[in-house]
C-alpha cells in the first residue's frame, strides 16, 4: 500500500487533506480513484490506512479507517554528521542512510571537504535532499522522515552534540590500528531511545585538528573494521551494526 507523510496543517478532525505533489503522484501516477486505500504517516510518527473520498486537481480528501501499531525506527535515535563530500555522494548518504533508519543527518563543513554550499543555493539544495529523504522514507515504509539540518562549522557541531548520550567519531587511523572495540562498546552501553550521534570525514578524512577538538568535547574514536572505506559506505556500516545489534540479536 503506497505510503505518503502528512502535516499538522493536513490532518482535520474527520479526514486528511492531502495536497501538493502527492496528488499528482496518487491521481496521475498512481492512477487512484475513490474507493482506494493508501496509509498517512504524521509528523509524530503515527500512521493510518485511509480511504480516498474526494480527488480534484489540487487536493485529495482521504477518511481514516485504521490507525497502525507500527514500530519502523531504530530503538537508538542516531544523527549522521557527514562531512561535505563531492558530487552526489550526500544525496547517496541520505537516501541509503534513510532507509537504514537514520532519525537526522547534519552536513558538515569538514577541513578536508573539497565543497563549498553556495549560501545562495542552500535553500535549494536542502529542499532536493529532503525529498530524497521523503521518498527513501515512503519506499522503505518509515513512519517518520529523517531530519536534514543546515551545514555546520566544528564549534556549531560540537554546541550541538551537548545533548546526546553517546557520541563517535569514525576515524579510518583507528581502523589502521585495529581498533575494534569501541563502537561495540557503546551499542552494549545505549539504552532505548538514546541520542547516538556519529561523526564522517569526507573524502579526505577528518583532520587530526577535528578529532582532537571533538575528543575534548566528549566524543570517542572508533574504527569500523580492518577495511578502509569510502565515506559514503561509513554511514551505512555503522547503521547496519546498529540495527543488527538492537532490532535482530533482540
Amino acid at each position: 500500500m503506497q505510503r505518503y507523510f502528512i502535516s499538522k496543517s493536513q490532518l482535520h478532525q474527520d479526514h486528511i487533506l492531502i495536497e501538493g505533489e502527492d496528488v499528482k503522484h496518487i491521481s496521475r501516477v498512481m492512477r487512484m480513484a475513490v474507493g482506494d486505500r493508501i496509509i498517512c504517516c504524521t509528523e509524530d510518527g503515527q500512521s493510518a490506512i485511509c480511504e480516498l473520498n474526494e480527488l480534484s486537481a489540487d487536493s485529495i480528501k482521504a477518511i481514516p479507517k485504521e490507525w497502525l501499531d507500527e514500530q519502523k525506527t531504530l530503538p537508538v535515535n542516531v544523527t549522521i554528521v557527514q562531512g561535505l563530500p563531492k558530487g552526489d555522494k550526500l544525496e547517496t548518504v541520505i537516501q541509503k542512510g534513510t532507509e537504514l533508519g537514520a532519525d537526522q543527518f547534519i552536513p558538515f563543513k569538514a577541513e578536508r571537504s573539497v565543497v563549498k554550499w553556495d549560501e545562495q543555493k542552500i535553500a535549494k539544495k536542502l529542499q532536493r535532499l529532503n525529498k530524497i529523504a521523503k521518498e527513501a522514507a515512503e519506499q522503505s515504509h518509515r513512519t517518520t522522515i529523517p531530519r536534514i539540518d543546515m551545514p555546520r562549522s566544528l564549534s556549531s557541531l560540537i554546541k550541538t552534540s551537548e545533548s546526546y548520550d553517546h557520541k563517535l567519531i569514525a576515524y579510518e587511523e583507528e581502523a589502521k590500528a585495529g581498533e575494534a572495540a569501541k563502537l561495540v562498546q557503546t551499542l552494549h552501553e545505549a539504552k532505548l531511545n538514546d541520542r547516538v550521534m556519529v561523526v564522517f570525514g569526507p573524502e579526505g578524512g577528518l583532520s587530526e585538528y577535528e578529532v582532537a577538538t571533538l575528543k575534548e568535547a566528549g566524543f570517542s574514536s572508533c574504527g569500523l573494521g580492518p577495511r578502509i572505506l569510502r565515506t559514503e559506505t561509513a554511514a551505512m556500516y555503522v547503521l547496519a551494526a546498529i540495527s543488527y545489534h538492537f532490532e535482530l540479536m533482540g
